[in-house]
């Protein structure tokens, strides 16, 4: 296997200088169940582990291996097995909020409780693909919060709506989207029909990795199974009544396409929390901020203060009440969620804190 196919460069050949031994080996991640993963080096895919060594250094699940990374491995057993030994450095990655377990707690329209901890969806992305469909599945709220985690990770967005083909108001959904998604690629496709595709294929050139993001239902193993030319990834209907889709993916997997590029298909996101900063939520409502800067007081609440334009823009309808809400629901999740990393940060011992800190400026 040539490594360039799937896209090894000289960022990463940095990345594995400190690693250079004789019984070592890059690979990439292409596949992940659990703690089983499957790996592709220079002589092929090979079913890989991690090392114990690994798992006593590495505290932070956000460390571990996702699909897209590059990982050192030795190999194992005549060479029919590997193991993980590290992560080479991401190019970038994408993250949420790990989800929590045990059930749902929700307090203010927040979700509370579970462990503040950071979860990597994919690794080493130049694309991310948030696909919607134009059918009951449609939410402009949901693809808000898409876009504050994409700005989080760094990545190149696109917007894809699919199933244009049962849409009869296409272009008004897409200025919809536009209000909200400012310079952000925006694309209508029938995947069904075959209409729209030819944009994507500027995203899919050799060694590019993109990655779909988007609930069930939406279209994403259709559209993959598109771009293959073949029906590799299994496909379910949607509810017609709620338009939401049974979970088809249900594992992270990178498929190398017919082009050189490479499609990282995730599975339909349950809950989509969010993992940042202030300043994302910023940059995703960035019109909203700017008006917010003509407010007469610099600490403006927005509510009762004389000369507020945010609330005059409220009123003659240039900012959408839904967004504006969505907007402070946004914001003070991403404040809880500070003052949760802090409390986290103090549960851990002064030996974990230095490990992380020599992890992360490796």
């Amino acid at each position: 296997m040539n490594l360039h196919k799937l896209g090894w460069n000289e960022f990463f050949q940095s990345g594995f200088e400190d690693f250079k031994n004789i019984e070592l080996f890059p690979a990439r991640v292409i596949s992940q169940q659990k703690s089983e993963y499957v790996v592709s080096y220079e002589n092929g895919e090979i079913s890989a582990k991690i090392a114990g060594k690994f798992y006593y250094k590495n505290k932070m699940r956000k460390n571990y291996p996702v699909v897209g990374d590059w990982v050192v491995i030795n190999l194992i057993d005549n060479g029919e097995r590997a193991i993980i030994k590290d992560v080479i450095e991401r190019k970038n990655y994408f993250s949420r909020k790990a989800p929590i377990s045990g059930g749902r707690k929700i307090k203010n329209d927040m979700i509370e409780g579970g462990i503040t901890e950071e979860q990597v969806i994919a690794a080493n992305i130049d694309t991310i693909f948030i696909i919607c469909g134009l059918d009951n599945n449609f939410n402009i709220r949901r693809i808000e919060r898409y876009l504050t985690l994409v700005y989080n990770s760094g990545i190149s967005p696109v917007i894809i709506l699919n199933k244009s083909d049962i849409c009869e108001e296409i272009e008004e959904y897409i200025q919809k989207v536009k209000k909200i998604s400012f310079d952000i690629p925006v694309y209508h496709i029938s995947v069904i029909k075959n209409q729209g595709l030819e944009n994507l294929e500027k995203y899919l050139g050799f060694g590019k990795t993109v990655a779909f993001i988007g609930s069930s239902g939406v279209g994403k193993s259709t559209l993959t199974n598109y771009l293959l030319n073949e029906n590799r990834q299994k496909i379910k209907s949607v509810n017609e009544s709620h338009g939401k889709g049974r979970h088809t993916t249900t594992h992270r997997e990178m498929i190398i396409l017919p082009s050189g590029a490479m499609v990282i298909d995730n599975p339909g996101m349950r809950e989509i929390q969010l993992w940042g900063g202030i300043e994302e939520v910023e940059k995703n409502f960035e019109d909203i901020i700017e008006i917010s800067k003509r407010c007469k007081f610099r600490n403006c609440q927005h509510t009762t203060e004389p000369g507020c334009a945010v609330k005059e823009a409220l009123e003659n309808g240039t900012i959408d009440k839904e967004r504006y809400n969505n907007f402070l629901r946004q914001f003070k999740e991403m404040e809880r969620l500070e003052e949760k990393k802090k409390i986290f940060d103090k549960k851990l011992t002064s030996k974990e804190k230095l490990r992380l800190k020599m992890k992360n400026n490796k």
